[in-house]
């Protein structure tokens, strides 16, 4: 059955936009009193309302909405870690206290203070954790979610995670999209130096991984605390070699990721608050996708990752919340979206390209982060005629109706 869904005040498409680069709002295609007819999960047509309804036909269901909305493609966090068991509030109140990020992790907390929580959590525990989480991500407008495993560093535990974000996916309407981050930190009680740490995950994880069919992407993280640049070299080479796409924690506390993600076609190149003009440069230069995460930046209380000098320079710009149980706890990609576009004077248009068809591009996935024929009806429609009035507010004015696929949500 076909559907048609509004008059909306204004659709804004982000239709016809390039991947890279700046983008300026009068490029932003809007259509006034606008219309979306919608088949088998499917936009099929988008227009003036008036003129899509004098089409329809007799067991069309019409959905007339009433009051002033603007509609935008499903937003897309196309970087979270939200399957995770406990709290890092203790962390979080010696940061701000002022105790360096690495200086918590060789106390005891950051990363393996989370494995230690994850692992306890059983499967049905850490299965409902991570769905109420998911379904507040779609109830703040995100249709599509990546959702990284990372905080079992055993083959075991690492399966169990993939597990869980494959259930929800399954069980909930919003799309998640799994990536594999055994590779996060050695684990503190691997017997055996990072690089055999690696080799392992490499041996008996990855073909399991492989076999069920738990995910095709698999990440690293490339930095002090972790793994370093060579060892990351190695990994990614190794990765690559049996059929995964890649992507990097890169540059976060210091340069070296980028590089790495750049010379191995990683899909994107996530945090890059430390880049400097080299890695700017190699990334614009480059198809793998910058990936801002100012949810990390606000969490820490560091710079922003140097959104305007990446478009200027030419790069694709993703943003995403990062939502972690260390460093990103607010898990608000809208909020986050809007405080960085200040920050970083960034367009309204490079902003919600960030969160729609850009971190699109980051998943590797062509069927949404626009709204035009042929692609997915994933839709949120915001309570306002002027679609300005989205980021004004800051995160503050929030999606009054969803739909995911055509099925509306709430």
């Amino acid at each position: 059955m076909r559907k048609l869904i509004g008059p909306f005040s204004q659709i804004v498409t982000m239709n016809g936009l390039p991947l890279k680069g700046t983008l300026h709002d009068p490029s932003l295609e809007v259509i006034e009193k606008g219309g979306i007819w919608i088949e088998n999960e499917l936009i099929v047509k988008i227009g003036p309302f008036e003129e899509l309804i004098k089409n329809r036909q007799s067991d069309d269901e019409i959905e007339e909405l009433g009051g002033d909305y603007v509609a935008l493609p499903g937003m897309i966090d196309a970087h979270t870690h939200i399957c995770f068991a406990g709290s890092r509030a203790r962390d979080y109140v010696l940061r701000v206290g002022g105790t360096p990020y690495l200086e918590i992790a060789r106390q005891g907390g950051g990363i393996w203070d989370s494995v230690t929580k994850t692992r306890q959590a059983d499967f049905n525990q850490l299965l409902s954790q991570t769905g109420t989480r998911a379904l507040r991500l779609l109830n703040d407008g995100v249709t599509t979610a990546e959702v990284k495993s990372g905080y079992g560093l055993t083959v075991e535990d690492e399966l169990k995670m993939l597990k869980v974000i494959r259930e929800v996916h399954q069980n909930q309407k919003i799309d998640l999209i799994g990536t594999c981050l055994a590779a996060h930190i050695c684990p503190k009680d691997f017997e055996g130096t990072q690089k055999e740490y690696l080799t392992h995950i490499l041996h008996e994880l990855l073909p399991k991984v492989k076999e069920e069919g738990l995910s095709n992407r698999i990440d690293i993280f490339v930095e002090e605390s972790a793994f370093s640049v060579e060892e990351g070299d190695f990994f990614l080479r190794k990765a690559k070699e049996m059929g995964f796409s890649v992507l990097v924690h890169a540059d976060q506390f210091h340069p070296g990721g980028s590089q790495l993600a750049v010379k191995h076609g990683a899909v994107s190149a996530d945090h890059l608050e430390a880049s400097t003009d080299k890695e700017i440069a190699l990334l614009a230069n480059s198809d793998t996708i910058a990936m801002a995460l100012p949810g990390a930046s606000i969490g820490l209380g560091v710079e922003f990752t140097p959104c305007r000098k990446l478009l200027d320079a030419g790069a694709a710009l993703a943003i995403a919340s990062d939502w972690n149980p260390g460093s990103a706890p607010m898990g608000d990609l809208l909020t986050q979206a809007a405080i960085l576009g200040a920050y970083e004077k960034l367009s309204f248009a490079e902003t919600i390209a960030g969160v729609t068809f850009r971190a699109a591009a980051a998943l590797a996935l062509s069927d949404r982060g626009t709204l035009e024929t042929g692609k997915l009806a994933d839709l949120i429609a915001f309570p306002t005629n002027d679609y300005r009035e989205i980021l004004y507010h800051q995160g503050k004015m929030r999606p009054a109706k969803i739909w995911k696929k055509g099925e509306f949500i709430s």
